[in-house]
């Protein structure tokens, strides 16, 4: 029996794509208004030594003429993707683990239409999805384990 520690991950923005002949190409990306250290973290090689100002221009978006610009963005979405993803970090804080930078990942939002999914992601904005709103107690789920492989060392 294998205990995972779960902490709730946290949704910061959507992503669109159009399908293409040569596969899916992103049209437009759109993050949410507050976002968290812990992903900011993630944007930089060094903290300590940054100035810390990403997305600080990116949130004047948001004052701007009653949000104008993000629903121009998302308006973009609903019109011409076909594949709408939620981009999603870890809460490194909860856990018992020296590390403060997040681990960020797109997850892909299915079913209904597109106008259905990206309500769907934003109403998840600046919100947490616990475990249990993605499995069932008891349910089985296959785990796959990737080591760099040093054969029979150890």
């Amino acid at each position: 029996v294998t205990i995972l520690e779960c902490p709730p991950m946290y949704i910061v923005g959507v992503v669109g794509y159009v399908e293409t002949p040569r596969g899916l190409r992103t049209l437009t990306t759109v993050f949410a208004e507050h976002l968290d250290e812990q992903f900011k973290r993630r944007m930089y090689k060094n903290w300590y030594h940054s100035k810390k100002k990403a997305f600080t221009r990116y949130v004047k978006k948001y004052t701007d003429q009653a949000r104008k610009p993000i629903e121009k963005e998302l308006a973009r979405i609903e019109k011409y993707c076909q594949v709408v993803r939620v981009i999603a970090h870890t809460q490194v804080k909860k856990l018992d683990i020296n590390l403060k930078k997040a681990h960020v990942m797109e997850i892909q939002v299915n079913g209904g239409t597109v106008k259905d999914k990206l309500e769907f992601a934003k109403g998840l904005f600046e919100r947490t999805v616990p475990i249990s709103g993605v499995f069932k107690q008891n349910e089985m789920i296959d785990v796959i384990g990737v080591t760099k492989g040093k054969g029979f060392e150890g």
